[in-house]
């Protein structure tokens, strides 16, 4: 019989939930590095050129460039935010897990969670990146609050009725003429007035994000549903409890390869080829196919990383201090790229480009580790923490 006094027993059960709360899975956090990865892969050439954000190649590319280019749109375009979101409905059936552990409301701190999301977001779009995707994710957050208590069967159904349903509609504006490059040749203009401000001081780039703020929440028609639909997917696979025991599913993870990479890169190849997001038709046709190369690439990744712990426990640092990752990402290639720093925005070739990204990554992987093994939380996580519960977490292990 324990000898704690009842006051006693209770303070252990919450410290006992506070310590299981920081039981981490770490094939989830290596995941959620390696999307962290391919979202600096496809963010990052909105750095280094302005004329990515209006749909057009920098005239300045030769045809390596292009090759180059073209690589990475197939590979990594509308591939990457789909495993990002998949990872954040996953997440959060691990947080109301959580919740259940402590006996705590969830609605409410999550909605505080949500709000932070929402401010850092904004911030971030604002002064960093335009094509911030944390305030779409906490709006967003308010939908999947409200759908929690669905069945995992029911989530993959309206998950695969919003991709159908988007892309139904892409096909019937790509069929009516609509193009979202009307005038090339306005395009290139736009694009090289972008890359001036861009390679401009700390209020140039503020406006120029501020100029493209309203066609990025347009892009938001087409992304924010199927970021949704990712979510959803994670929400079903958070309630079987997939990522727990990733051995145990070989053969569905197996599945998805044999489909997802056939269909995948048949789909990105013509998506890449036929002029990226700024073809209707090129669009519709990733949309259908984009979640079967992203499924492929998360099931080789589970499979490599059960295989392979070692290249987890590297990514996984990462992967625990997302958010500040993700931040900083924008924040190294402000001062990489714009004129807030280096002013290197309109001067680098894409295989340069695409080398500055990897050594990025790199070097935020390994300050990861060394971070984490000293404290609990990345900085953003501690703040956004706190206030998700309004107190101070203890932040030093």
């Amino acid at each position: 019989m324990s000898t704690l006094r009842p006051h006693r027993q209770g303070d252990a059960l919450k410290a006992a939930a506070e310590n299981n709360d920081d039981a981490r899975i770490n094939v989830v956090d290596a995941l959620r590095g390696i999307a962290l990865l391919l979202i600096l892969l496809v963010n990052v050439w909105y750095f280094s050129s302005g004329y990515e954000f209006h749909l057009v190649d920098d005239p300045a590319y030769g045809p390596l460039d292009r090759l180059v280019a073209g690589a990475m749109e197939l590979l990594f375009a509308m591939k990457a935010y789909l495993l990002f979101s998949f990872l954040f409905g996953y997440s959060f059936t691990l947080q109301l897990d959580s919740a259940a552990r402590r006996g705590t409301a969830f609605s409410r701190s999550f909605l505080r969670r949500l709000s932070g999301l929402f401010v850092l977001g904004a911030v971030h779009a604002v002064l960093l990146f335009h094509g911030d995707i944390l305030t779409t994710y906490a709006l967003l957050g308010l939908l999947l609050l409200t759908v929690r208590r669905i069945t995992p069967r029911t989530a993959l159904v309206a998950a695969a009725t919003i991709v159908g349903v988007v892309a139904f509609l892409v096909a019937l504006a790509a069929v009516g003429g609509t193009t979202l490059v009307p005038d090339e040749a306005a395009a290139l203009t736009a694009g090289a007035r972008s890359t001036d401000a861009l390679r401009g001081g700390l209020g140039d780039v503020v406006l120029e994000h501020l100029r493209s703020m309203p066609s990025m929440i347009g892009a938001l028609a087409v992304q924010g549903p199927l970021a949704f639909a990712a979510f959803l997917v994670g929400l079903a696979a958070g309630k079987h409890r997939m990522l727990a025991a990733v051995h145990t599913h070989d053969t569905l993870l197996r599945r998805c390869e044999r489909v997802g990479y056939p269909v995948g890169l048949a789909g990105a190849t013509v998506f890449a080829i036929g002029g990226g997001t700024a073809n209707m038709t090129a669009l519709m046709v990733s949309i259908v196919t984009a979640p079967f190369l992203a499924a492929a690439y998360a099931a080789t990744l589970l499979r490599l990383f059960t295989r392979r712990p070692r290249i987890a426990d590297f990514l996984a640092p990462a992967g625990r201090m997302a958010l500040t990752n993700y931040l900083s990402q924008s924040l190294i290639c402000v001062l990489v790229f714009t004129g807030v720093g280096l002013g290197l925005t309109g001067h680098t070739s894409p295989a340069q480009t695409l080398l500055i990204a990897l050594t990025i990554f790199l070097a935020q992987a390994v300050a990861s580790t060394w971070w984490m093994r000293r404290f609990r939380y990345g900085p953003t996580e501690w703040a956004l923490r706190a206030w998700t519960h309004n107190r101070r977490p203890a932040m030093r292990r």
